[in-house]
């Protein structure tokens, strides 16, 4: 029997997760701070699952490219060696998946959001921003979730690169919301005025995606 075309796989994928968001599928109606480790709905993984649209872009690091545009006075479009140029850090964090999976102590390496703001300097009104990815995702944050400091541009996890599947050569990553909000495989980031929603946020997802809170659905 012949594999199933990545389309097909996509829509079945598509359709599911939006039948969760209607049947409020995986909701306790629990909230919490982030003093409790583990949000509310959550069950602890030592693996990483791996979730995508069915699709896991294969992008050459010859032929990355990152582009940064939108309300910024220097809009970029950065290659492999300029991304690794910039500004490296390491953070620690856990993260958490809509589908009710959290992972604790990820080791990330990257690019810490702030050397981004610095290179690219955002125009007065620059509120939201848009992310773009190779397999056609899209989603969005405000710029206070954007901008902190745990966030990076992720392109090594426990001290390798990351991997295809888990979104190499370069993600997002923004722990402190629902995992769908860190982008893998980003192409583009852009500043915009106005709210963007993205390919969940308008199957009924959240549009912010708390854990805690338990922002599952819209």
């Amino acid at each position: 029997m012949a594999d199933e075309e990545p389309s097909g796989i996509r829509q079945k994928l598509v359709e599911t997760k939006q039948a969760w968001a209607r049947a409020g599928r995986l909701l306790t109606g629990q909230t919490a701070t982030p003093e409790q480790r583990l949000p509310p709905g959550q069950r602890l993984v030592t693996d990483f699952p791996v979730l995508d649209l069915g699709i896991q872009p294969d992008v050459a690091k010859e032929t990355f490219r990152l582009t940064v545009d939108g309300l910024v006075e220097n809009p970029v479009t950065i290659d492999w060696a300029w991304l690794n140029e910039l500004p490296q850090e390491e953070r620690r964090n856990d993260i958490h998946c809509v589908t009710q999976w959290s992972r604790y102590d990820n080791s990330w390496t990257g690019v810490p959001v702030q050397a981004l703001l610095d290179l690219v300097r955002l125009k007065p009104g620059a509120r939201f921003v848009s992310f773009e990815a190779h397999d056609g995702y899209t989603t969005n944050l405000t710029m206070e979730d954007f901008a902190r400091p745990e966030n990076l541009l992720a392109h090594s996890w426990e001290g390798q690169p990351l991997t295809r599947q888990h979104g190499g050569p370069l993600r997002v990553v923004v722990p402190h919301l629902y995992l769908w909000k860190s982008t893998k495989w980003v192409r583009k980031i852009s500043f915009l005025s106005q709210n963007k929603p993205g390919f969940w946020e308008v199957r009924g997802y959240h549009d912010r995606g708390d854990p805690w809170l338990e922002e599952r659905y819209g």
